[in-house]
């Protein structure tokens, strides 16, 4: 007889605060001067910041890790100029470690993080998680690493933090190239998107038993905008085809498996969602 006690995974949206930024980076060229507007106006946009914890039976799985709680100020990790052009604005309570207690869950009780790409407002708290295996693109790892050695703080990647993931020794688990759709956990499937707004981008299909098939896309989709039709690339870019096959894909997967896409970035979608303050998906 089945046990009808065996505990349901839980899925939990965790508020890490606000960013602003040039809209160009959001959507590429979103606003092109002409003869006619010349001095066409750039536009400075809020979004959500958020991680993702899904509180499975087989071990809990973070995936995404937000911005480290010392990036902004004069002594934060992050340069001047980056402070400047991605402003992240977050009360204490955002704070990743302190959604994570508001849920009684320690660092130490995570058994995956999933770090979808190693951008500052997605990877900024990798070193707390020194017991879980924290998975990422194998080219994603290795560009991160090459600014680390060369000592470059190039844009999305804080040399702070990789200073500290290196420090702290992670366990890292990397994803090649060829390796797609493997099983994390019951009704957990870990993607590979490959390269498109980052060197090396994953998400997870999780299907829930009650809210059905949910598809966290990351920054491979940042917003119902970028997703179209048509489909509308970032500014911020490593490889152009790669990024609109990554959106096909994740439009034929959404299609035949009926699932929803949550986008990284989208204001909208984000007020929608049930916070971890105010319950779970199941």
């Amino acid at each position: 007889m089945a046990n009808i006690n065996h505990p349901k995974p839980k899925l939990y949206v965790m508020d890490n605060g606000r960013m602003k930024m040039d809209k160009n980076f959001m959507i590429a060229m979103h606003n092109p001067a002409t003869v006619d507007n010349p001095n066409a106006p750039a536009e400075f946009v809020e979004f959500p910041i958020y991680t993702v914890l899904i509180d499975h039976p087989d071990g809990k799985i973070l995936f995404d890790t937000a911005c480290n709680p010392n990036s902004m100020g004069p002594e934060g990790r992050w340069i001047e100029a980056t402070q400047k052009t991605f402003p992240w604005e977050a009360g204490e309570e955002c704070y990743l470690h302190n959604r994570l207690e508001q849920l009684n869950v320690r660092p130490e009780d995570i058994k995956y993080v999933v770090a979808s790409h190693l951008h500052l407002d997605h990877a900024g708290c990798l070193e707390m998680f020194t017991n879980a295996e924290v998975i990422v693109h194998e080219d994603e790892l290795n560009g991160a690493l090459q600014g680390y050695a060369r000592h470059k703080q190039a844009g999305a990647y804080i040399w702070a933090d990789i200073d500290a993931w290196v420090k702290n020794g992670l366990q890292w688990k990397t994803i090649r190239k060829n390796e797609d759709f493997l099983k994390l956990a019951d009704g957990v499937t870990l993607l590979n998107f490959g390269s498109g707004h980052a060197w090396g981008m994953l998400g997870l299909h999780i299907n829930m038993p009650e809210q059905g098939g949910i598809i966290l896309a990351s920054d491979a989709i940042y917003t119902a905008e970028s997703y179209g039709p048509p489909i509308k690339p970032p500014g911020i870019i490593y490889d152009s085809v790669g990024f609109v096959r990554t959106v096909e894909k994740i439009k034929k997967l959404a299609d035949e498996t009926g699932s929803q896409i949550w986008y990284g970035h989208d204001s909208a979608q984000f007020k929608q969602f049930r916070k971890s303050t105010e319950g779970y998906y199941e």
